[in-house]
């Protein structure tokens, strides 16, 4: 650079997108090339076609050093870019905490804390990318945790929108208000379940935030997950303990959303759900815990200690019970017509009675392991009691076919 300078090269010269060598130098990081450009009378005021100046790279690129030089050589401690961003936004978004602990505690320019051309201010866009430190140290200037931006937008809906759980965590336990009411309606248990963060929406509810708050649309996260098809936040819900009679503007529960959306997973594990918890309140306050070693979980079993279970009920359904008759058994379990109806709406054809069926007795089953050791024999007084004693017996004597398969297997 110095020969260049020798033969008097203009050190201000622009390409096509207007930045200067000192842009690029600062962009860069190179200390000696901005104290040389610096030392020679290069302009700190240039922006280039997007309004970027030298002192918004140094806070984009964090160095400290070349940010002194620069308000040393008084650049414009509050220039704004084409889009509202000044320095401090660009120190936020880029988690620069050392040049935001600068900007707002050395040259007490608190004046920089104003919405870009989107409405945010730095702490949004810190928030946005998830950078807890420099959200700490502006919440230590403005303590303002529940501030909105100009889209109405708070803080923690934006951390929750992104997944961002460590800093939802930090803003939990900076006493958030968590039931802020706001446009979008969108709570953040809301934007957690519509993003598919797990984490998030455990931390949510571990802070206590209303599991049944609703959104514009008169739905609770349970419908949302619903309609989303969504089986690891509609499991993480049900286990909370939601609401499942809460129906929204179309009067529809999380169970006949699923169903509309052909979610059959999501469907069977509401109807559990719904019969788990009616099975609690019939019982004494003493007895509501299933029995022991049962692990509540509302989702399709594929354990090897109910797989003989389940191949006794495949063949029930698909090669015993006829058309209408898996109804009968539904009924006489306390199925109600809403989760009968809700089987029913995923129809692939003239066999889906079958299918049905078979989703009916698993269903069954996961209430019944609840309480039941032995529910092959508890199945054959059922089909009994029910007017199925054909059936029960077809039932005992597979039963005792693969049993002695079993056996054979075991001992060979």
């Amino acid at each position: 650079m110095e020969k260049l300078f020798e033969k008097k090269v203009n050190i201000n010269a622009v390409n096509n997108m207007n930045r200067t060598a000192l842009h690029f130098a600062v962009g860069a990081n190179h200390l000696s090339a901005v104290d040389f450009l610096l030392n020679h009378k290069a302009r700190v005021d240039i922006a280039d076609k997007h309004g970027l100046t030298v002192i918004h790279l140094a806070a984009w690129t964090g160095s400290f050093e070349i940010m002194l030089m620069l308000v040393r050589a008084g650049a414009d401690q509050r220039a704004k870019n084409q889009d509202g961003m000044n320095a401090l936004h660009f120190a936020a978004q880029s988690n620069n905490v050392h040049i935001v602990e600068y900007l707002i505690q050395d040259l007490h320019l608190k004046d920089l804390n104003q919405p870009d051309e989107e409405g945010n201010t730095a702490l949004h866009l810190a928030a946005m990318h998830g950078h807890s430190p420099a959200v700490q140290v502006l919440l230590t200037q403005w303590q303002e945790v529940n501030e909105t931006n100009e889209l109405n937008v708070s803080v923690l809906q934006t951390a929750t929108r992104n997944g961002h759980t460590s800093l939802v965590n930090f803003l939990l336990s900076e006493n958030i208000d968590l039931h802020q009411r706001m446009e979008p309606k969108e709570s953040p248990l809301h934007l957690a379940v519509i993003n598919n963060h797990v984490t998030v929406v455990n931390s949510l509810l571990s802070a206590q935030h209303d599991i049944d708050i609703l959104n514009q649309r008169q739905q609770t996260p349970l419908h949302v997950a619903a309609d989303l098809g969504n089986v690891e936040l509609v499991e993480t819900l049900l286990k909370a303990g939601c609401d499942l009679k809460v129906v929204d503007k179309q009067g529809k529960t999380a169970l006949a959303v699923a169903s509309r959306s052909n979610h059959s997973l999501v469907v069977d594990m509401l109807i559990k759900a719904e019969r788990y918890y009616a099975w609690r309140e019939e019982q004494p306050e003493s007895i509501r815990e299933p029995r022991a070693g049962f692990t509540l979980t509302f989702k399709q079993d594929h354990s090897l200690e109910t797989r003989h279970i389940r191949t006794l009920l495949w063949n029930l359904a698909y090669r015993q019970l006829k058309t209408n008759e898996w109804q009968r058994l539904a009924h006489f379990w306390n199925f109600t017509d809403d989760q009968i109806r809700a089987i029913e709406e995923q129809w692939s054809g003239n066999e889906s009675f079958r299918e049905h069926g078979h989703r009916a007795l698993l269903i069954w089953l996961h209430g019944v392991l609840m309480t039941q050791l032995d529910p092959a024999k508890h199945l054959y007084e059922e089909l009994v009691r029910a007017g199925f004693p054909e059936l029960a017996e077809k039932i005992r004597q597979f039963k005792s076919k693969t049993d002695s398969s079993s056996k054979k297997c075991t001992v060979s």
